[in-house]
């Protein structure tokens, strides 16, 4: 008996070793991957004149928000406008895009569609084979897409990745449950909402976070399709900022004792561009890793 706890014991303390070694390594991993977003906002918060001397090394020197406040409120960067722009599709496109990917996801699991797999099999063939980009402007020109807003919600609908993660959470939940709601007289959208969409709380928020992520970042899109200004996206905004200062730089101004320059402009304008969709992730992170686990590996 002895000898058994204290074989258990060590097997203990092996795993905590282990546990500890790895949670470092994360931890290091992760504070690399934070560095250099801190080194821009920490370049931003900055006053310029510390940033032209070459005495900002890290932490910032100067601690102003008057970067921020400008670059939100020069209708020269008209970064308003392009979060604005950004906000919109993003909320619209993750909305559109969970409802049909979840909806696509429950129909392609339910054995009663016979032709299942020759549907997936499509969704499959289109995301390993892609056209390129002149045939999809050729497309989406005829179906009416350029200059208009619908080109950021509508071409995204399902994609085939979070569809193939949904449909595996999906295949994951016990048939016994599908088979009790028609028992009570439950129709097949009644099963969907009431009894599925509830469950899946996890995967829903995961293929959202996703989605959200996809859209807030997309450039190339709007870049090819969204030709008035007023409909830009934030990082439509941002590569005028940053690439066009090449070509028309920006001088130094002094606001309320501040000196702002083309430095901590165009690092207030990245942190502008990427803190919306930062600060998405807490409320979806007690789903995250649970949706990627379970959808990931059926069963």
């Amino acid at each position: 008996m002895k000898k058994t706890k204290g074989g258990n014991y060590g097997k203990r303390k092996k795993a905590g070793m282990f546990d500890f070694v790895n949670t470092t390594i994360l931890a290091l991993i992760g504070l690399l991957c934070i560095v250099p977003f801190l080194y821009v906002f920490f370049i931003a918060l900055s006053d310029g004149t510390y940033l032209t001397r070459g005495q900002v090394t890290f932490f910032p020197k100067g601690v102003n928000l008057q970067a921020f406040i400008y670059v939100l409120t020069n209708p020269r960067f008209d970064v308003y406008t392009g979060m604005r722009n950004s906000v919109i599709y993003t909320f619209l496109g993750t909305i559109v895009s969970v409802i049909f990917t979840y909806i696509t996801a429950y129909a392609l699991t339910r054995p009663r569609l016979k032709i299942r797999f020759f549907i997936m099999s499509l969704f499959v063939i289109t995301w390993v084979f892609e056209a390129g980009i002149i045939p999809q402007y050729i497309v989406y020109s005829s179906l009416g897409f350029i200059d208009n807003v619908w080109v950021m919600i509508i071409p995204g609908a399902i994609n085939t990745q979070f569809l193939i993660i949904t449909k595996a959470y999906l295949e994951g939940l016990p048939k016994e449950l599908e088979e009790a709601a028609f028992v009570d007289g439950a129709t097949e959208f009644q099963t969907m909402t009431k009894v599925y969409v509830p469950i899946s709380k996890s995967i829903i928020a995961t293929i959202a976070l996703f989605n959200a992520v996809s859209i807030w970042n997309q450039y190339l899109v709007p870049q090819m399709f969204l030709k008035t200004a007023s409909k830009k996206t934030i990082q439509q905004v941002l590569k005028s900022v940053i690439i066009g200062a090449q070509e028309s730089p920006f001088s130094n101004t002094i606001v309320n004792g501040i000196t702002l320059n083309q430095e901590n402009l165009e690092a207030a304008a990245i942190v502008v561009a990427m803190l919306p969709i930062v600060c998405v992730y807490p409320f979806v992170q007690k789903y995250f890793k649970k949706g990627i686990l379970i959808g990931s590996v059926k069963g």
